[in-house]
């Protein structure tokens, strides 16, 4: 694990645990934080998050994590000890949403009456 990745889990970590215990905007109760990705320079990070609900709750966690983004980014400069502290961005993450589209495909596939088998069986 080279020294980027130890920085995006350790900032993964440490945002995960000001959202839900250090920020008590209630917009926040759902989140969760799935990825980090620091740049090179470590000027800038990118914040995964996602939720469930649609897409109103959404925008209301991106206000609420906008609106948060100073005091995170100050908390992560006294816990993380780096030269810069990343400027950071808040991304909704849709890859759970995706899976649960694909998980309920599979299972509308997996209860279709089979055409092929009820064919078979009359011949």
């Amino acid at each position: 694990m080279d020294r980027i990745e130890r920085i995006n889990e350790t900032m993964k970590r440490e945002i995960g645990l000001i959202v839900h215990t250090e920020v008590k905007d209630p917009r926040l109760q759902f989140v969760t934080i799935t990825q980090v990705d620091v740049s090179r320079d470590l000027q800038h990070a990118r914040v995964s998050f996602s939720v469930l609900g649609n897409s109103l709750q959404v925008e209301k966690v991106l206000d609420g994590l906008n609106s948060a983004k100073g005091f995170i980014r100050k908390l992560i400069g006294q816990r993380i000890r780096m030269r810069f502290t990343p400027d950071i961005e808040f991304i909704h993450d849709r890859s759970l949403e995706y899976s649960a589209r694909i998980e309920q495909a599979l299972e509308e596939i997996r209860h279709e009456p089979k055409k092929d088998s009820a064919r078979n069986s009359k011949t």
